[in-house]
């Protein structure tokens, strides 16, 4: 699966304690976004993408200032293309694949609580440096919706299905040089819960490649 993704990178002074310094930033990024480990009825998805953007703050390990934990709050909306269809039979919601509808979008708002463990070759004066910051994002939903329209031009719209997981987390990877950094989550929970489609268990999970932005 080739992923793709822009975004823009900024590195400002830090606070500055000796030869201690944080940095504690805002954070900003938009990332190229796909569905995992999909059932076998669903064969594809279009081009999705995610935004996000939030605070961390920056925590020293060390006197030279280039180890860190960090840990922030932020937001991030999802946005896919996708073949899983959502109706209601007999005041249930049922999962099936249909390749006849259109506009099949589905859309979260999410709260985002980072969590990391940061490496850099800055100092509290040098801007322009190699980084790698790695670590765990958790996800609290706020709101989803899945929506498309069938074959007689018919709109639904189904708004906080229950069987969506409030409560995700994935693994984050943020690497690079001066402003080219990438930015990855790979999700670790489905996304559903007891849900199948045709008797398959739904494990659908959410991988995201991009670039990330931070801010001072």
């Amino acid at each position: 699966m080739l992923l793709l993704s822009f975004s823009l990178y900024s590195q400002k002074d830090s606070l500055q304690f000796g030869d201690r310094y944080a940095e504690d930033q805002i954070y900003a990024s938009i990332s190229y976004a796909q569905f995992y480990d999909q059932p076998s009825s669903i064969s594809k998805s279009g081009f999705s993408f995610s935004l996000s953007s939030g605070f961390i703050k920056d925590f020293i390990l060390n006197k030279k200032g280039n180890l860190a934990f960090a840990f922030g709050l932020g937001y991030g909306f999802d946005s896919f293309n996708h073949e899983l269809k959502v109706s209601q039979v007999n005041n249930s919601i049922v999962f099936s694949s249909d390749n006849s509808i259109t506009d099949n979008a589905f859309t979260s708002h999410n709260l985002e609580i980072p969590l990391e463990i940061r490496w850099r070759t800055s100092t509290a004066k040098k801007y322009n440096f190699w980084r790698i910051y790695t670590g765990i994002k958790f996800l609290y939903n706020i709101s989803n919706q899945f929506k498309y329209t069938d074959t007689n031009a018919i709109p639904f719209v189904f708004k906080n299905i229950e069987n969506y997981r409030k409560i995700q987390y994935g693994l984050t990877l943020s690497a690079g040089y001066d402003e080219f950094n990438i930015n990855v989550f790979y999700g670790l929970t489905p996304i559903f819960e007891n849900v199948t489609i045709n008797g398959e268990q739904i494990n659908t999970k959410i991988l995201k490649f991009g670039l990330i932005f931070y801010i001072l």
